[in-house]
């Protein structure tokens, strides 16, 4: 894989790797005109355990109408202002979803499938939450939530 980040102005450049995809970085410190580094860091994490997650319960025949995971991620105060600890919250809305096909799908991202998991769960310990809401006609319900460290 390579990928470089071209200087636009100030402290905004563009990242760009293989994909071709253009990524619009700033350092917050002025006028802001995309994300910041760390930020990326947590959006990854999402994104990589997300697209696991997904495609395991669609082949399980889930009937998902709504996903989400949400990374709340704790930083340090002291400068280089490291993530400290995260943690993952997977938010699954459909209809008659089986709890053990959703913890098996994040179990098999977690150890198997997602590389940026495999990366940060060596610099940061990272926790583990879900919830499943079921859709009935419209109105979400809250059928279960749990969790565990990983």
């Amino acid at each position: 894989m390579e990928a470089k980040v071209s200087w636009q102005k100030e402290l905004s450049f563009v990242g760009v790797a293989d994909s071709g995809f253009e990524i619009k970085l700033d350092s917050h410190s002025g006028p802001e005109t995309g994300a910041g580094p760390v930020e990326m860091v947590a959006i990854s994490l999402a994104g990589c355990t997300a697209m696991d997650v997904i495609a395991i319960l669609v082949k399980k025949q889930q009937d998902v109408t709504s996903f989400d995971v949400k990374v709340h991620a704790d930083r340090s105060t002291d400068y280089p202002k490291v993530i400290t600890k995260a943690i993952l919250e997977y938010v699954v809305v459909g209809h008659k979803l089986d709890e053990s096909a959703l913890v098996r799908a994040i179990e098999l991202s977690m150890t198997k499938y997602c590389p940026v998991h495999a990366m940060l769960s060596k610099a940061f310990p990272i926790e583990i939450r879900y919830s499943i809401h079921e859709d009935v006609g419209g109105e979400i319900r809250l059928v279960k939530q749990a969790g565990w460290q990983h």
